[in-house]
């Protein structure tokens, strides 16, 4: 069974993991790619590559064994390093 969703519902959730109360300052390559709809179930890729900056982060695509989220770091140095992505 598919597992419809967009980025702009995947970005919502990442940002509230992170704390992150916005707002999105750029998106790459445009806004319009956070509403296409696809499928983030197992299997293959099917989202848009896509960036997003907020003043604290930096969100990206991520895919393990075919299954899409959305990953984040930190725009500015930490003194904590990065947790592993794809977990």
């Amino acid at each position: 069974m598919p597992h419809m969703t967009t980025w702009r519902l995947y970005l919502a959730a990442a940002m509230e993991y992170n704390g992150d109360s916005g707002p999105v300052l750029a998106y790459a390559p445009n806004e319009d790619v956070f509403d296409v709809e696809f499928d983030a179930g197992y299997g293959r890729e099917n989202g848009p590559e896509f960036l997003a900056w907020t003043a604290s982060f930096v969100y990206f695509p991520v895919s393990y064994d075919g299954a899409e989220s959305i990953g984040s770091a930190p725009r500015n140095p930490q003194s904590e390093g990065q947790r592993h992505i794809g977990e």
